[in-house]
């Protein structure tokens, strides 16, 4: 399994790429081998402020269904256009063109609070 070290993780399988003062967010490869195929992306948040930990989505797969949570507070600014037609590119490449939104980030400072790649890494027994 592959756990970027320039990401920051959370304990329900999101990552958080900060750029600025914007970050992009999807799941792990983790969070995707153990959902299976991905078969739909649920995200209708363009423009809504998302609180931390509350659910910005829903990714559906063959057998189950997941929420997505929010790992800072921030604005969505935009939802991956790709997944609509093409979800299964969570499965193929979750930290590329698997990515789900892009956020503006509210408080900087939450960032720190998030895993680093190690620390999530042990929370999965990877």
């Amino acid at each position: 399994m592959n756990f970027p070290a320039e990401l920051k993780y959370t304990k329900d399988h999101e990552w958080i790429r900060v750029e600025g003062n914007e970050a992009t967010i999807g799941i792990t490869d983790f969070a995707q081998r153990e959902l299976g195929d991905i078969v739909y992306v649920d995200i209708d948040k363009v423009g809504q402020t998302v609180a931390k930990e509350a659910v910005f989505g829903t990714v559906e797969a063959v057998k189950t269904v997941s929420d997505l949570y929010m790992p800072i507070n921030g604005e969505v600014l935009e939802i991956n256009p790709k997944l609509d037609g093409n979800p299964e590119l969570v499965n193929s490449d979750p930290y590329g063109d698997g990515w789900m939104i892009r956020v503006s980030i509210s408080n900087p400072s939450e960032v720190d609070g998030l895993l680093s790649a190690d620390a999530y890494k042990a929370i999965v027994g990877a």
